[in-house]
């Protein structure tokens, strides 16, 4: 009986085999036919299928991954695939600084699929060097490609608000041009590849404390012109395949469920053409959000699935609505990878990457401080390496911005490549604290929250001292790390107690010799320096520079490339001196229901220029081993028209070649709104200059560029009056300065009422 009953249902689904080839060949076909016309065909089930993602799983190494299909282990998420539509899954990647998947697949060990860690995205911006940031893209799509992704969760380019935000290694700077114009580079290089971006996170994440939930109460004018300009910048200029809304709220508003930010912004005002996607469990109304025009649900969960379905029934959510959210999830599968079919070979070009990832690393350095020509250091010298980052050098911040890769070139490694000699006797002692904390603490796939790291070596002063007789130079490098689910502490931004002492101990037995200290900051964040920088003869702000670390430093160190790098972010003296000190991460601290913006439009170098707070190194500070001359300023018009240019020369006066990093700000006249000393409207960099050899540069003012954004009018409007336009070699180094004239008042655009605060914020004025 059990035999007869087998085959009548084997044979019943060969019938149901049978009848779905039929049916499918009568359906509209994804790529055969119009988008709306599938969508016309797909059941209320099926739509609420498309618009989220297929959930997530747990790997035996505990962290939580989505893997529908198996076909990029460790991917982040996916898209449902419906095959009687011819609708195929397309696989979503962290991260900001690389790939981020399993380094094996399925206990596979016979074959790695490694990713590069590329230097992180304030490193990069440290370059202000958009063609570089764009050959990282490309590198960068070619493994994302390669490996089988159709869209990486990048780049990062939320505003550094707060030094003490964690993911500010992912983010590129305070200010919104450098963000924007680093962010369209970045996703032109990889979209190039013919594979997606998800510029993230839309908008006002600049904090990690309560993420999920918190509401940022910022006033129209400081998100229009700091927290949005950037990302303005980026899909007008790139147009990203996709966009990721954030957890956070605005003015109490989830941003996954707001209208205003979604459809109206976004979309027509921008005339952003993608996909909107929710950062994973973003939001709380999976009917709000398909309102909102925020189109996919990631990772996807069944309860979000039957509200829509539930929603559409009971007329609460027109069909029409949902409708639109599924066609622009089929429009962007259209453009993907899978969608093509591509055979992704699992092989990228890695050797070629780690060398480009070394290039850019170097390139965007920055020295900050150089006494008597510290460095270059000649070759060949015996070297006093302290710190346990010489030896366990930070590629990277942690969270969904970690990369498995196959190395790590530490900074020791990096100089003994290069020809020093490091000092064997603090080697061991270092390797040993390194090799007994893993023991204890073994490395994890995925951290959240704050980082541990390796306690530092308690070296005694006759260890120094010894080390000072017997090395030529001592090389301290200082660390931090941070990354998503924790912000840092005021303690994580001062040096602690024993780090001051260590830094003072080393100096005072080198220098007792008339040998140097310099000291190489590996972190991803912004530091306290003021009070320990005097013992410092040089100081290489290396920030967190990928997997080719070591070397990188040491092309530097060693004046094979020289520091051209600048501060994309201010080093303020104290932290209480940021402006935003008093209100992050916002009330109650422990776990903040809101953060009030009171500092309004004065976030970094805009607040410490316009208030006269000194700073400890300013935005767009940085030095190099040669000096340049700027000359020649001309505008192309006294009086502003349809736009201006302005061209300047720059010469390299010193003995070596070098890159300059040219920066226009601009000052505009006060007649109706409060407004910086100057703002960021500008930059280029010059080529490497051989010694004595000029190069012009010719930086253009568009109108906007000369707008603030009037509330009362909801419009961007250039006032009549006098501008200066200001080229600096930083924001408080002004080298050359021209004024021009707006004859008659311009209102840019005007722009929709949105993003209303829904209190009174008592923002910092002049």
């Amino acid at each position: 009986m059990k035999t007869v009953q087998f085959r009548e249902v084997i044979a019943f689904a060969f019938l149901l085999v049978g009848q779905a080839a039929f049916s499918q060949e009568k359906l509209p076909q994804l790529g055969h036919a119009p988008v709306g016309e599938i969508v016309k065909k797909m059941t209320l089930e099926e739509k609420a299928s498309v618009i989220a993602g297929t959930g997530m799983r747990f790997q035996g190494h505990g962290t939580v991954i989505g893997e529908a299909d198996g076909r990029v282990p460790g991917a982040a998420g996916n898209t449902m695939s419906l095959t009687r539509f011819g609708i195929p899954g397309t696989v979503l990647s962290d991260g900001p600084a690389g790939v981020r998947i399993d380094p094996f697949h399925k206990g596979d060990s016979s074959k790695s699929y490694y990713a590069t860690a590329w230097p992180v995205g304030t490193l990069l911006a440290s370059s202000w060097d958009t063609s570089l940031v764009k050959k990282v893209g490309i590198g960068f799509g070619n493994e994302i490609k390669e490996y089988g992704v159709d869209v990486i969760l990048a780049p990062g380019m939320n505003i550094q608000r707060n030094p003490l935000n964690g993911r500010n290694f992912e983010y590129f700077s305070e200010d919104p041009y450098v963000s924007g114009y680093m962010a369209a580079a970045m996703v032109n290089g990889i979209q190039s590849n013919g594979v997606g971006t998800s510029i993230k996170h839309f908008a006002a994440n600049n904090q990690e404390s309560n993420r999920n939930s918190v509401s940022a109460i910022i006033s129209e004018r400081a998100l229009r012109e700091i927290y949005l300009r950037g990302f303005e910048i980026a899909v007008r200029r790139a147009q990203p395949m996709t966009v990721m809304s954030s957890y956070n709220k605005i003015n109490g508003t989830y941003t996954s469920e707001s209208n205003d930010l979604l459809t109206k912004i976004l979309r027509e005002e921008w005339g952003f053409k993608g996909m909107v996607m929710t950062d994973w469990f973003g939001g709380h109304d999976p009917v709000a959000q398909m309102k909102a025009g925020n189109d996919l649900l990631e990772p996807g969960t069944p309860r979000q699935q039957q509200a829509i379905i539930d929603a559409v029934k009971n007329g609460t959510l027109d069909v029409k609505v949902l409708d639109q959210n599924v066609e622009r999830v089929l429009t962007y599968i259209l453009k993907t990878p899978s969608f093509k079919k591509y055979n992704y070979s699992n092989l990228p070009d890695l050797k070629a990457h780690a060398a480009l990832a070394r290039k850019a690393a170097a390139d965007g350095m920055v020295l900050l401080k150089n006494n008597n020509a510290a460095l270059p250091l000649n070759k060949g010298l015996k070297v006093a390496l302290f710190g346990i980052a010489s030896y366990k050098t930070i590629t990277g911040g942690t969270g969904s911005g970690e990369v498995n890769v196959a190395y790590v070139v530490s900074i020791e490694d990096g100089l003994s490549h290069t020809g020093y000699t490091p000092d064997q006797g603090l080697k061991s002692k270092y390797d040993a604290q390194i090799q007994d904390d893993l023991k204890a603490h073994p490395k994890k796939m995925l951290t959240l929250g704050t980082p541990r790291l390796v306690p530092e070596l308690d070296l005694n002063a006759n260890d120094i001292q010894k080390a000072a007789e017997q090395n030529d130079v001592a090389i301290l490098t200082i660390s931090r790390n941070a990354g998503e689910g924790a912000d840092r502490k005021v303690a994580d931004f001062n040096l602690s107690d024993a780090e001051k002492v260590q830094v003072k101990t080393i100096a005072d037995a080198f220098h007792a010799k008339s040998k140097k200290l310099i000291i190489v900051l590996n972190i991803g964040g912004v530091i306290e320096t003021v009070s320990w920088k005097d013992n410092a003869d040089a100081i290489l702000l290396a920030w967190q520079p990928g997997l080719e670390a070591g070397n990188s430093v040491a092309d530097v160190l060693s004046g094979s490339v020289n520091p051209s790098g600048k501060l994309a972010q201010t080093f303020p003296v104290k932290y209480e001196d940021v402006p935003s000190a008093k209100s992050f991460p916002g009330t109650p601290v422990d776990r903040p229901a809101e953060s009030i913006y009171n500092e309004g439009i004065y976030v970094g170098y805009r607040y410490f220029n316009t208030f006269g707070v000194k700073t400890a190194y300013p935005f767009g500070y940085g030095l190099s081993y040669t000096k340049f001359a700027y000359s020649n300023l001309k505008l192309s018009s006294p009086v502003f028209g349809k736009k201006l240019a302005a061209s300047i020369t720059i010469t390299n006066t010193g003995k070596v070649a070098g890159k300059e990093v040219v920066e226009l700000y601009v000052s505009a006249p006060h007649v109706s709104l409060d407004k910086p000393s100057e703002e960021l409207k500008a930059f280029g960099k010059t080529g490497l200059l051989k010694p004595g050899q000029s190069q012009t540069l010719t930086l253009t003012l568009n109108p906007k560029d000369l707008a603030s954004f009037n509330t009362s009018a909801s419009a961007w409007i250039a006032n009549a009056g006098k501008y200066v336009v200001k080229i600096g070699a930083s924001s408080e180094d002004i080298k050359l300065s021209k004024p021009f004239s707006l004859v008659k008042s311009i209102t840019v655009e005007k722009v929709h009422k949105a993003l209303v605060p829904q209190v009174a914020i008592d923002e910092l004025k002049k």
